[in-house]
């Protein structure tokens, strides 16, 4: 196994998406808010290294945020 503790996987938790125009976003101040095509229970997407692997579900524990993963995606060939 110690081999495998040097491997690096970027994780992306998609929540939703939008189309924002570039000046909307230049324009946008801190606590702006981005609204997102996606609801409040609609499943995330979760990627490894840009390969959707998995769906999810943004849970609040104790005043934290936590990803449940859900179910995994069937790998094609």
């Amino acid at each position: 196994m110690g081999t495998l503790d040097n491997i690096e996987v970027d994780i992306t938790v998609e929540l939703g998406a939008t189309n924002l125009p570039i000046h909307h976003l230049l324009r946008m101040g801190r606590g702006a808010v981005i609204e997102l095509d996606a609801g409040e229970h609609d499943p995330l997407f979760i990627y490894a290294n840009g390969t959707l692997i998995a769906h999810g579900e943004v849970n609040v524990d104790d005043g934290h945020l936590r990803v449940q993963i859900t179910g995994k995606t069937s790998r094609r060939r």
